[in-house]
């Protein structure tokens, strides 16, 4: 792999190929090869050029270490690329690259880039979504303690938790469809964008050549494509990063000694944990998430910063992409399918789910004891002060929450024992929580497939 950035271990092959020197310079080609194409068919360059051109376009295999060579003297890239290509076209070389400027070719080949990245990522979310769904209909049931700001609340189910996880990965794959047509554009419009180089037929053979590559048209463009529409990547890119790095998140908590009800996949008899303990099995499948996204974010000031251009054109965004656009990509697509690993092989433990929920002595009741004497005519300040006493009681005399209650002065002459019993070996009132899981996995699976 030959990207600026060296991303080492991480992306799918298929990822790291779209952006190495040779593909990204036989993508330069292929753009060349097209817009030959529509100006033969127009009479822009001759026809039998322009069938030449397109010809050795097909089959040209670009070589690196040529275009290096070629670029030590001319100092451009995308130069030393045409020069290469067109010293393959024998007698029809000067029609090479005819009315057309650097922005012409570059950004149209990176729109085809992206538009191979975003259909990988789109396959990437695809799969998380059939995960989480297979997950949820497998141990979505178990009854799980809720938490917030770090402490027990209330019971839900594993299905429900995971459920909310699922459908913020459904916005994000909603999201990237909907912007696509947005990001990926490309355009052959000359300089300062006026398609006056290209002549009495440009607007034609912008759109014919954007049409033979299978990309939308701009309505208007100045002389590079809008940054803009990088930078509403960029920003997908930053979200959806995070709504990883809270799914990695919660599984290294849920995994935490003191919690254990579910951990990420462990090699047991070849992984190793800890070099130094033995007994250790690191999360480290979700750390790695939470480490790349936080890289991953960082990339959108950049791509902000590019949206600003001198006048028509300058190369301030360039450089900073070569690096920015693949990374984010190889990246976006190693959390992915990491993400995926995960939650195909997730670990679950029912028994650790109920210790925690026992371990709560009941104070889940909380709200629902308080809701009770709501609608039995205490007042609901009244109610709460008294409820919140009897939880400081519970906690003082290591009791039951039930037996707390059962024991104020002020409340067990309002409060049926057996009643209130009763809530508590019902085990965890999960409300709705089986119903907006089920919910959440018709709505993936209706997009997953396609409908």
């Amino acid at each position: 792999m030959t990207t600026p950035i060296d991303t080492g271990r991480y992306g799918s092959p298929r990822m790291r190929a779209l952006f190495t020197d040779r593909a990204r310079y036989e993508t330069f080609v292929r753009v060349e090869g097209a817009l030959a194409t529509a100006q033969g068919r127009h009479g822009v360059i001759p026809r039998d050029a322009a069938e030449a051109i397109a010809e050795r376009a097909r089959t040209h295999r670009c070589s690196p270490q040529r275009v290096a060579e070629l670029e030590k003297t001319s100092r451009h890239e995308l130069f030393a690329v045409v020069q290469e290509f067109a010293e393959s076209c024998g007698t029809h070389r000067p029609w090479v690259h005819y009315g057309a400027t650097s922005s012409d070719i570059l950004d149209t080949a990176l729109a085809l880039q992206l538009g191979e990245a975003i259909a990988l990522l789109e396959e990437d979310l695809r799969d998380l979504l059939t995960a989480l769904t297979a997950r949820i209909r497998a141990v979505g049931d178990h009854v799980m303690i809720g938490r917030t700001h770090g402490q027990q609340a209330q019971p839900v189910t594993l299905g429900f938790k995971l459920a909310v996880v699922l459908d913020r990965f459904v916005r994000c794959l909603e999201r990237l469809t909907q912007a696509r047509e947005r990001i990926v554009m490309g355009k052959v419009a000359g300089a300062v964008g006026s398609l006056a180089g290209i002549g009495a037929h440009g607007p034609e053979v912008q759109r014919e050549t954007l049409r033979e590559l299978g990309l939308p048209e701009p309505a208007v463009c100045a002389q590079a494509v809008a940054r803009d529409r990088i930078a509403e990547f960029f920003c997908w890119a930053g979200l959806t990063a995070a709504c990883l790095e809270d799914l990695a998140t919660e599984v290294r908590n849920l995994q935490r000694t003191e919690i254990g009800e579910v951990a990420e996949p462990f090699a047991e008899g070849g992984q190793i944990g800890s070099s130094a303990m033995p007994h250790k099995r690191n999360p480290v499948q979700s750390e790695r998430i939470c480490s790349l996204a936080r890289l991953v974010r960082s990339l959108v000031g950049p791509a902000l910063e590019n949206v600003t251009s001198w006048h028509e054109r300058d190369l301030a965004n360039s450089a900073n992409e070569r690096f920015t656009l693949p990374e984010a990509c190889v990246l976006l697509d190693e959390m992915l399918t990491t993400a995926t690993y995960v939650i195909d092989g997730l670990r679950v433990f029912p028994d650790r789910m109920r210790h925690n929920l026992e371990h709560s002595r009941n104070e889940h009741l909380s709200e629902a004891v308080l809701l009770l004497l709501v609608q039995r005519g205490v007042d609901r300040l009244e109610a709460y002060r008294l409820i919140q006493e009897a939880t400081v009681r519970a906690v003082g005399e290591d009791t039951d929450m039930v037996d707390a209650l059962l024991a104020h002065p002020r409340l067990a002459g309002r409060l049926d024992a057996e009643e209130v019993r009763r809530m508590a070996a019902a085990g965890a009132d999960t409300g709705h929580c089986r119903e907006l899981a089920a919910e959440a996995v018709e709505r993936a699976e209706r997009l997953v497939q396609g409908g």
